[in-house]
């Protein structure tokens, strides 16, 4: 049942287990900041309205129906898409919450880079959300960002997927602006490089970077590789390096294709790999990333980041 259809009280009856209605597929997500708006590409979404009941049990000796009261709870959700060229560093932004000064790259005429630092207790700026579904537009004001997911693997696009929460419903988006949609070149997993404690690393398939950052900030990393015998990666790693590149060098600037992410100071904490094969396996592995976690992305002047 619709939460259309719940609101107003008492209800005669709530069917169990139907109090919400998750959406998803065929919609756009449009970012809109103190000075800029950004379509960024769709890859699904369950971006909805938080709503908690006040349920009122059937007595023994009534009718045997339950009534509730509806209460609005603000904006929950996620979003995920996958990053490129123009959106990485304004998602990266949301995503960690914190940022430094633009520092100008040298020999590169206007570009600049921005390091992105997750800082534990850091909460992210404000941003509002405009969600297109088949011409129904619908504004969520004053969101942020709980935590993320940053996904790599092979043939596939870098995803981010970003958890959100806000204190305000959704409304019907009251303007008709057209946004123009994001179609730059997508970062894909087969590019991208691993290195760990200065050594590269071939048989890394992929990885997901988790961070949850209500209440504190924990990080983990699930990194998923390729076991053949030979050396494995090391229980503490000092320092991770995680290098996404556009696949083609064709652009009018060397690093704008690019971004980059630290992490030190991991501790493997769990080994989940099952080996019942004679040849090679991908097993994951799960660290706990004990110190910073660092974003490097580069842009132009008029990139601006929030």
């Amino acid at each position: 049942m619709p939460l259309d259809e719940l609101r107003g009280y008492p209800i005669e009856f709530i069917p169990k287990g139907k109090y919400m209605n998750i959406h998803g597929c065929d919609c756009s997500i449009v970012i809109k900041t103190t000075d800029r708006e950004m379509d960024v590409p769709y890859s699904e979404e369950t971006l909805r309205e938080a709503v908690s009941l006040l349920v009122e049990e059937a007595s023994i000796e009534g009718d045997g129906v339950s009534r509730a009261i509806r209460k609005s709870c603000g904006t929950t959700g996620c979003v995920v898409t996958p990053l490129t060229i123009g959106t990485a560093p304004l998602l990266l932004y949301l995503a960690f919450g914190s940022m430094g000064l633009p520092v100008y790259v040298s020999e590169t005429r206007n570009v600049y880079t921005f390091h992105l630092n997750l800082v534990p207790m850091e909460d992210t700026g404000l941003f509002d959300l405009v969600q297109d579904r088949g011409g129904e537009r619908v504004l969520y004001e004053s969101c942020r960002v709980k935590g993320f997911e940053l996904r790599f693997d092979r043939d596939e696009t870098v995803k981010l997927k970003l958890d959100i929460s806000g204190d305000y419903p959704p409304f019907v988006y009251p303007y008709k602006d057209t946004f123009k949609p994001e179609t730059g070149e997508r970062f894909y997993g087969d590019c991208v490089s691993y290195k760990i404690n200065g050594q590269e690393y071939t048989n890394i398939y992929g990885l997901t970077l988790l961070t949850k950052k209500e209440g504190e900030t924990k990080t983990e990393l699930w990194i998923k590789r390729v076991l053949e015998g030979g050396p494995d990666l090391p229980h503490i790693i000092d320092e991770m390096t995680i290098t996404a590149q556009l696949l083609r060098d064709t652009y009018e600037y060397r690093y704008f294709g690019m971004f980059r992410l630290t992490l030190k100071r991991l501790a493997l904490t769990s080994d989940e790999t099952h080996i019942d094969s004679s040849g090679p396996v991908i097993g994951p592995l799960r660290y706990y990333v004990a110190d910073t976690v660092t974003a490097e992305t580069f842009t132009s002047p008029d990139g601006s980041m929030g």
